[in-house]
């Protein structure tokens, strides 16, 4: 009853609810081969490329898939499939085509997919009405401003791809406007939701929290 002040599931039909999971799982196809496809920095731009290896773009997709599901156990259907169906893809195509097994990288994914749907649940609350929801809201924010600002130690002087930063930057703010623009139903709470995020990532910058999770994963672009 409580979860229902925060936020009341949206009525659907079983083949509403059948057709949103699929078109999630499609949309995990592609965009599993996409992330595969421009995985290779001969063909497309760095900017791409480094962008598809870290959190942010995934979290910034399963948050949307999230928040606009008609109920909190749908989404946590939706974000499991869009993972599971990413996943498949990207790493089948990884070890039939290139003959490579990267075994770390995949157990690490492998959790993040089977933390999902817990996550997508709660997520699914950040387009409600209460103090709640602004707290759950400016999480993925706060991890898309933490990686967002570590980026400007991605780059050793061995380096040559400074003019990056900048660029790297710019679309995780873009992806930060747009959650803020797209999910709240209160525009007023942008403000509580930035002061939070932003609490929340200078905490995680002071103690180097991602460096210490995801060493050698997500610290630096490659």
């Amino acid at each position: 009853n409580k979860l229902l002040r925060i936020r009341v599931a949206n009525k659907s039909t079983t083949n509403q609810k059948i057709f949103s999971i699929v078109m999630t799982i499609i949309l995990g196809l592609i965009m599993g081969l996409l992330a595969k496809i421009i995985d290779n920095p001969t063909y497309f731009n760095l900017i791409f490329t480094n962008i598809g290896d870290r959190l942010g773009i995934w979290i910034f997709v399963a948050t949307l898939l999230s928040v606009f599901s008609y109920s909190p156990k749908l989404a946590a259907v939706k974000v499991f499939a869009f993972f599971l169906a990413m996943l498949t893809v990207y790493y089948a195509y990884t070890t039939f085509f290139l003959h490579f097994f990267p075994k770390r990288e995949i157990i690490f994914w492998s959790v993040c997919a089977l933390l999902s749907p817990v996550c997508a649940y709660i997520m699914w609350y950040a387009r409600g009405v209460s103090l709640l929801s602004t707290i759950i809201l400016a999480l993925p924010i706060t991890v898309l401003l933490s990686e967002g600002f570590e980026i400007r130690n991605a780059y050793l002087p061995i380096h040559t791809h400074y003019y990056l930063i900048p660029w790297l930057m710019g679309i995780y703010l873009i992806m930060i406007v747009a959650l803020l623009l797209t999910i709240p139903k209160n525009k007023i709470k942008i403000i509580e939701i930035l002061l939070i995020a932003i609490s929340l990532s200078l905490i995680l910058s002071y103690f180097n929290v991602f460096a210490r999770l995801f060493p050698g994963m997500n610290s630096v672009l490659q």
